[in-house]
């Protein structure tokens, strides 16, 4: 994807706000693959100002509740990366992608945040605690873990009632087949 300067973004919104040309019209002008990404900035641009349109260069770092906040509200919802971005008054709405993404991957624990640098080694009363933590196993409760447990456990039950009905059919066709072996007067003819 092109990036594009802040000038040109504000340039083209602004042409946008300011005219009845419509948005097809004005990136066919400018020769933007996708009438999209326009609206994507005037929202930004409407939401956020001229910072909006700006590429941040300062990191705010999100803490682990609000990233989860952010994922369930994005999950729970129907609604878009840019709408939900817009929403909680994040500038980058591909940021909230990657947390949902990771989320699905690997559950809440891919939200906290993970110090970067080596480890410290540990001495032997803190091994033992991280021995006894390690023990205990991790449930994950996440939406999307349990929306598949919730899929397997219909297809199981259904499953289960469609074998049970085919039992039910294969031994009422057992039963019929004795009836007509006792009733069926050719078989002991050919018996004798």
């Amino acid at each position: 994807m092109a990036k594009h300067s802040y000038e040109f973004k504000k340039k083209i919104v602004l042409e946008y706000l300011n005219s009845d040309e419509g948005c097809i019209s004005i990136s066919r002008k400018y020769g933007m693959a996708s009438s999209s990404q326009l609206l994507k900035w005037v929202a930004a641009y409407k939401a956020f100002g001229d910072d909006g349109l700006k590429r941040s260069r300062s990191q705010k770092i999100y803490s682990f509740k609000e990233k989860l906040s952010v994922v369930e509200s994005y999950l729970t919802n129907e609604i878009s990366y840019q709408e939900l971005a817009i929403q909680v008054g994040i500038n980058n709405p591909s940021m909230i992608a990657r947390w949902v993404n990771e989320f699905r991957i690997a559950g809440p624990d891919a939200l906290r945040s993970h110090k970067k640098g080596r480890k410290r080694t540990l001495n032997k009363s803190q091994t033992k605690k991280t021995d006894t933590q390690v023990q205990q196993p991790m449930v994950d409760i996440s939406v999307e873990h349990v929306k598949e447990l919730e899929d397997e456990n219909l297809k199981l039950r259904i499953e289960n009632v469609f074998l049970k009905e085919l039992r039910r059919l294969r031994l009422e066709d057992e039963a019929k087949m004795r009836e007509l072996r006792k009733s069926s007067p050719v078989s002991e003819d050919h018996s004798n």
